[in-house]
């Protein structure tokens, strides 16, 4: 299905990291940040690689109220990363897009899809000063930076940071893992109490750094406000390394938990909007749930993942092992090529 959505739009203006950093007292603002910017590493033609240790700014973010839309949130982004020197817009881009996801045991196997051929990805290690390693993946043009653009120099690596915040899926050092899905209609969620507000991507974020499993993970999501991301309907599919898995979804603003190995891009909680979604979805969702039964190891949960798959459209496949905290990730259909990853325990 084709939508015209909005994108973060994040667009840095001049940037001069080498004045910044020379400013008094600087240093201890920006340097862990420039530290981060130059781990940035192209793994692949569109992939790069980033990795944050230290304090990059989440729980200030969620103290001071979260963010309810793009343009919040890259407001936050700009003021921790930059001081104010970016300036935000919102982008409309059309896109295809269709996402799967299986569970089986301390396996789970995802698919992100979104129509490009010249898309860029970043995969995202973070170690947080108060919270749990993590590994996840991000879709840069969400990000707005223009087209052709790539995380490469320093400016541009130092502009990449904003990448942390915007994760599509991954898993933490306990074994949570987390994928944002888009759901099968046009609703979108806009929760309206006194809580802490979170967009989707944002949510994943607080996930892989608070949660050790699914009950905690729900437990967490209760406490906040949610917000669609992009002017689209999500649902989250969570897993943990005990083999429970769930996908998280809102209907008429309640959220709704339901146990699912699968999920792809429809409704799947009881009630008004169950199996809503186009034929495609289900036919991949049944497709997934034909082939989990035999599912017994990384390379059985790869070949099923690539049954699903689309030329042009799957830009990642990964197989995260949950009990193990690795995961293989294959760029643009590439199954013979894994990048490899494991968070030590």
């Amino acid at each position: 299905m084709k939508k015209v959505v909005k994108v973060f739009g994040i667009i840095m203006a001049v940037l001069m990291l080498a004045v910044i950093i020379f400013l008094v007292g600087a240093w201890k603002m920006f340097g862990e940040k420039v530290t981060a910017a130059q781990t940035v590493t192209k793994i692949d033609d569109g992939l790069y690689y980033l990795e944050y240790v230290g304090d990059y700014g989440f729980e200030e973010f969620l103290e001071k109220g979260g963010a309810s839309s793009e343009a919040a949130m890259a407001e936050y982004i700009v003021s921790f990363l930059s001081g104010g020197f970016v300036k935000t817009t919102a982008t409309q881009v059309p896109q295809n897009f269709g996402c799967s996801t299986l569970t089986v045991g301390a396996l789970m196997g995802r698919n992100y899809d979104w129509e490009g051929d010249n898309g860029t990805a970043m995969i995202i290690h973070t170690v947080p000063e108060n919270g749990y390693e993590s590994y996840s993946t991000c879709w840069l043009d969400f990000l707005g930076f223009g087209e052709e653009w790539l995380p490469e120099g320093m400016q541009n690596q130092y502009m990449s940071l904003a990448s942390i915040y915007v994760p599509l899926d991954g898993i933490n050092e306990k074994g949570l893992c987390v994928a944002d899905l888009v759901n099968g209609d046009d609703e979108q969620t806009h929760q309206t109490t006194e809580k802490v507000d979170l967009t989707t991507s944002s949510a994943i974020r607080l996930l892989l750094d608070y949660a050790t499993n699914v009950e905690e993970a729900i437990a967490l999501l209760e406490q906040y406000d949610m917000n669609s991301a992009i002017g689209m309907s999500h649902h989250l599919a969570i897993s943990d390394a005990s083999g429970k898995s769930v996908v998280v979804e809102y209907v008429n603003n309640q959220m709704i938990v339901t146990e699912t190995a699968a999920v792809t891009n429809h409704y799947l909680s009881e009630g008004e909007k169950y199996g809503v979604g186009n034929e495609e979805s289900l036919a991949r969702f049944e497709k997934l749930m034909s082939m989990s039964s035999a599912i017994t190891n990384t390379e059985q949960m790869r070949d099923s993942m690539s049954a699903v798959s689309y030329e042009g459209i799957t830009q990642w496949s990964i197989v995260y092992d949950m009990e193990n905290t690795s995961f293989e990730f294959y760029w643009q259909r590439d199954y013979d090529t894994p990048h490899v990853y494991m968070i030590e325990k």
